[in-house]
């Protein structure tokens, strides 16, 4: 599987490629683990990273959703973490 932001958009997207066999692999954001270790909330998050509340209890409450590559600097950025920490690869999903 390999990540790659789409230049037009920049939007996180991800390439289940030929090599699978049928096993689709999927990326897991794990925005809400990491804020929850940093104290953070849904909220005091969204205040800080600079990002709509709404758009932060989308990631929070549905860590598969797809979402944009300027999203995830600035969440990683209230977080103090490189944007590779908010990803995570689950097979098979």
């Amino acid at each position: 599987m390999s990540l790659m932001t789409v230049p037009s958009r920049n939007i996180l997207c991800y390439n289940q490629g030929k090599n699978t066999q049928g096993k689709g692999m999927a990326v897991r954001l794990t925005v809400r683990e990491i804020a929850e270790q940093k104290g953070f909330n849904i909220s005091t998050l969204s205040r800080k990273a600079d990002v709509g509340l709404s758009t932060v209890r989308r990631l929070w409450h549905d860590p598969y959703r797809h979402v944009d590559f300027y999203v995830l600097e600035r969440l990683a950025k209230a977080l103090e973490v490189p944007v590779t920490a908010l990803i995570e690869d689950v097979p098979g999903k």
